[in-house]
């Protein structure tokens, strides 16, 4: 027994037994014909059971499962930056946040292909409460984040994820994602929360916490989605938000989101590694300020590079116009790309609904604003 069970992914020796319990299960048979719908359910199942290791899970079915969603709703991914990541090398991937299962697994499917270390990636406990969400999610090598604690269950449950991660990252030399913040951006206005630092250095010896991040190779990555699949079904708690009301979600929220972000319309998509925070972390270690305002000050940073690595679509300057009223950015976008805008901002909103509209529009114009902010 390891006191990390409770959240880790499966050990290689246990994925095959993992996939036996699952097998027959409806919802893979429906993933994996949506896959490979050339294949016979009998060859799929033969080659699935007949593997023994999380990285030929993600290889072979993960991976071809993925490029199939990319083919039936998406206009295609392009990416950057991963020539300034060194094969056999463990980094600490820190993104945006827009959607459950693709910005994680876009970031492996390019790692994959570049030939460098993919990575074990936080998911919250609340999206994998279905018996069969929660084998899959140990087979994809995701560990769990425990939501909904508070007091001194909260502490334990941050300090297990925390020397998880040093674990990973330091003894087994396996690259980490985890989101800018706890759950995913709703507004557009991608914020690194200090929480989420700190929970990274809990697990740090001796009385400087900060100096686990000049232990490892801390990476800022931007996803830019021209279309969020799951736009529509962020208004109501963004409208809930603005009425000063607690938001609460219904009981199978979290997997329409999920099967929403898979199958949803995105068009471009875009994935931007924007270099190792090597020497920025070392300055701000180097400072006599308290342990606070240096997690503060390099939430500011990671912020800054994301919002730097941001590929803006004709979406987003569309929205900022619509948003303001002008056409400042109308250089950016054809009439026709407009019109296809506004003609899925009609059919998904109610346009007459002031807050319902600016929401969003928000939602797509803000990252122009924080691009703008980290140019200047």
């Amino acid at each position: 027994m390891s006191k990390f069970d409770p959240i880790r992914p499966f050990y290689d020796a246990e994925v095959n037994a993992a996939i036996r319990q699952i097998i027959d299960d409806p919802m893979l048979e429906a993933m994996m014909n949506f896959a490979f719908p050339n294949d016979s359910v009998a060859h799929w199942k033969d080659l699935m059971l007949h593997t023994h290791s999380l990285r030929d899970f993600q290889i072979n079915f993960i991976y071809p499962a993925l490029m199939k969603v990319l083919e039936k709703s998406s206009d295609g991914l392009s990416k950057g930056g991963f020539d300034l990541l060194e094969p056999n090398t463990a980094y600490l991937f820190i993104s945006n946040h827009r959607d459950i299962i693709l910005d994680t697994s876009l970031l492996n499917a390019c790692l994959y292909e570049n030939g460098l270390v993919m990575t074990t990636s936080a998911i919250g406990d609340n999206l994998i409460k279905k018996p069969f969400l929660h084998t899959l999610s140990k087979l994809n090598r995701n560990f769990a984040i425990r939501r909904g604690l508070s007091g001194r269950a909260l502490f334990e449950s941050s300090m297990m994820a925390s020397e998880y991660i040093h674990k990973s990252l330091l003894r087994e030399n396996r690259s980490v994602w985890t989101a800018q913040r706890e759950g995913r951006t709703k507004d557009g206005n991608d914020i690194t929360h200090k929480g989420v630092l700190k929970m990274l250095t809990l697990a740090e010896d001796g009385d400087n916490p900060f100096g686990f991040f000049e232990k490892i190779k801390l990476v800022p990555v931007s996803i830019s989605y021209e279309y969020d699949p799951t736009d529509i079904l962020k208004m109501p708690e963004l409208l809930a938000k603005s009425r000063d009301e607690k938001y609460v979600k219904s009981e199978n929220e979290d997997f329409v989101n999920l099967l929403r972000g898979i199958m949803g319309t995105k068009k471009r998509i875009h994935i931007q590694v924007n270099g190792v925070l090597d020497k920025e972390i070392q300055e701000i270690s180097s400072k006599k300020n308290s342990q606070s305002e240096k997690l503060a000050e390099l939430a500011s940073l990671i912020d800054f590079h994301i919002w730097k690595g941001y590929k803006l679509w004709p979406s987003n300057y569309i929205s900022h116009d619509l948003l303001h009223g002008s056409n400042q950015f109308a250089d950016f976008y054809s009439l026709e790309e407009k019109e296809s805008f506004e003609k899925r901002l009609k059919g998904k909103v109610d346009t007459t609904n002031p807050v319902l509209l600016k929401n969003f529009l928000s939602m797509y114009a803000y990252p122009v604003d924080n691009a703008k902010t980290a140019q200047s």
